[in-house]
């Protein structure tokens, strides 16, 4: 929230300077974020973005926890994808809080920085829960009119639409894309993911996973207030 809250004075303040209007001038800074800057300032910790309560009510353990036993396990040596895997197979944990547990080890260990990638690179990621079925939210990305109902003013290249599962495409004419997972809630709930990829540092990351609270924050309003995509 205090990332959204930022982002959007930023958005007025550039408003009231330049009297572009809202979308506008948030394209803009978006646009801007795209530049490597020098210094960019860090994103915040898995560890801080999840509490240890919230991390031990799901998982069964804390972060203090899992991270004595992915050492044990000589967790550094391995891949993500290793790690992940071990923590599903080994301990149980559901896929998505194993992906979760490893972000927040491999940043602890310095095998990444907040908002990079493990090896190099940057990306922002969002999700939301909307209680509309899976078909309804996947159209909302994939066809081109509903898409500009909640993201106006923004070039997106579609490379795959797998119906209703996910959805890939470059954003902004590129070098970024993004990736876009459904996963179904019972029959009338879904669950998207976005990940947006090749950023180029933790600013950029920063304020696109903003932008994107932002804007699944609105396309749940427009879907579940039966808004007509068309």
């Amino acid at each position: 929230m205090t990332n959204q809250r930022s982002f959007k004075t930023r958005v007025r303040a550039r408003m009231a300077k330049t009297g572009e209007s809202y979308t506008t001038a948030r394209r803009q800074l978006i646009n801007r974020a795209a530049e490597p800057t020098p210094s960019p300032p860090p994103t915040a910790a898995q560890t801080e973005r999840i509490a240890d309560d919230l991390v031990r009510a799901r998982t069964g353990r804390g972060w203090a926890e899992w991270f004595a036993l992915l050492d044990a396990a000589s967790a550094t040596e391995r891949t993500h994808t290793e790690i992940a895997r071990h923590l599903v197979a080994e301990h149980d944990v559901s896929g998505w809080w194993a992906q979760s547990i490893t972000v927040g080890y491999e940043q602890a260990r310095g095998l990444r920085a907040p908002g990079q990638r493990r090896g190099g690179g940057f990306e922002a990621s969002a999700s939301r829960t909307v209680a509309v079925p899976a078909p309804r939210l996947f159209e909302a990305f994939a066809d081109e009119t509903a898409r500009a109902r909640w993201l106006p003013d923004v070039e997106v290249r579609v490379r795959t639409a797998t119906a209703p599962r996910s959805f890939r495409a470059d954003w902004a004419g590129g070098p970024t894309r993004i990736v876009v997972g459904f996963d179904a809630v019972g029959e009338s709930k879904t669950r998207v993911n976005v990940l947006h990829e090749k950023l180029t540092g933790a600013e950029q990351a920063a304020e696109l996973k903003a932008y994107w609270r932002e804007r699944l924050a609105a396309l749940k309003v427009l879907l579940e207030s039966n808004g007509d995509l068309r």
